[in-house]
């Protein structure tokens, strides 16, 4: 049987995370419960036995690099951070079966850093007063459940003991009925775009009969979710047809997957097969998001809350930079093939982002700046992103490296 993880301040929040916790166990799964307090009481018992939970803070803090000291400063701020660091050292090395978090915002941001470390399919329920919001900081792209608190996490009242019990029992059942998996195929990660889908499909088809492929839509938290399975050895070779992130790290977009993109397929060695997909764009919200510094930028509505901006020459020539100083850092198999004939939809003759210039800097700008041998290639395509010929030379490229 699994051990699930209850963590939180106890010193706030002793008497929801005691609710919770009794509930879990009540359903037939063993708790252990887990204090992370770090107010200046919790210096004094941290080691004494005033914690009503199984492990106190003194224990967590132990975890961290600097030992317990680097955690309680006597400084609210600091110590919350540093215990972020010293729970996200511990918390792996234990046999967790699933985790639930109660906090408001200091709580949330001590926690999910924590469940982030666990592996993606490890139940993870965070409990939070500002779950209602962007928790985009918190999840980044492991897979924690965000539970709006709707009351604040202080004290049981008719609405929190409703919302705590469904966390409580939630958990209870994904540590009770956990899902196979049966699947002897290798996963491999592909990353798509709207305006690449015939490609990656026409991919993730032909790969299905000797591989397992996992589909992850390019809108930042799905390029971070692909490297976070890469980083936990759960997927055995990638695809990254769709880099477009990229271009909203660079351009100040929406949909940025941040600086550490491909920074897991360097430290893994991951087999890799890249391309140039949609790196014609960067996304913004409505158009009346757009930055006003872009407004005179070849703009295209691609429906009303998302507006594409075209990537001009100065822009790719940064991508292909950024890029290729990833490429040149991986230490396994990589292979980036250019599309010429055209790097999405929108990217071809009569289309509103076909710009021959911006591309030309594109695939120029990775030619030279990739440090080509025999383990690391750039190759050139005639082809469109989304021609069929394009997907059986990234097939045949996928053959070499895998």
């Amino acid at each position: 049987m699994t051990t699930a993880y209850i963590i939180g301040t106890f010193d706030t929040k002793g008497t929801e995370l005691d609710y919770v916790a009794e509930l879990v166990r009540a359903a037939g799964v063993p708790v252990c419960t887990v204090d992370i307090s770090t107010t200046a009481a919790s210096t004094v018992y941290k080691a004494s036995t005033e914690s009503s939970a199984h492990i106190e803070p003194g224990t967590v803090a132990a975890a961290h690099p600097g030992g317990p000291d680097a955690v309680f400063t006597g400084d609210r701020g600091s110590a919350v951070a540093e215990m972020a660091v010293a729970l996200a050292a511990w918390l792996p090395a234990q046999p967790v079966g699933g985790v639930l978090g109660l906090g408001g915002s200091g709580g949330t941001a001590l926690i999910t850093p924590a469940m982030r470390a666990l592996a993606v399919g490890v139940p993870k329920i965070m409990v939070s007063t500002v779950a209602s919001g962007d928790v985009s900081a918190y999840v980044a792209g492991s897979d924690i459940a965000m539970l709006h608190s709707v009351t604040d996490v202080a004290g049981l009242n008719r609405i929190s003991r409703q919302v705590l019990g469904n966390a409580a029992h939630a958990l209870a059942g994904a540590c009770l009925h956990p899902v196979p998996v049966h699947d002897d195929r290798t996963a491999i990660g592909l990353t798509m775009f709207g305006v690449t889908t015939p490609c990656v499909q026409a991919v993730s088809t032909a790969l299905a009969e000797r591989f397992d492929p996992l589909v992850f839509h390019a809108t930042g938290t799905g390029g971070m979710a692909m490297e976070k399975l890469v980083d936990d050895r759960l997927i055995g070779g990638v695809l990254d047809i769709s880099t477009t992130e990229v271009c909203d790290h660079i351009a100040g977009g929406v949909l940025s997957a941040g600086e550490t993109r491909m920074d897991a397929i360097a430290r893994t060695g991951v087999p890799y097969v890249g391309s140039c997909g949609a790196l014609d764009m960067v996304n913004f919200g409505a158009m009346d998001t757009v930055p006003t510094m872009y407004t005179e930028r070849t703009l295209y509505p691609h429906n009303p809350q998302i507006t594409l901006m075209r990537t001009d020459v100065e822009e790719c020539t940064r991508i292909a930079e950024f890029i290729a100083g990833k490429l040149n850092a991986c230490s396994g198999p990589v292979r980036f093939l250019l599309p010429t004939g055209g790097v999405s939809a929108l990217d071809a003759p009569g289309q509103p982002f076909h710009h021959p210039e911006a591309d030309a800097a594109l695939f120029g700008t990775l030619e030279r700046a990739v440090r080509q041998n025999t383990d690391r290639r750039v190759i050139r395509s005639r082809h469109h992103i989304n021609d069929p010929e394009f997907a059986t030379e990234l097939l045949a490229l996928f053959d070499e490296v895998i």
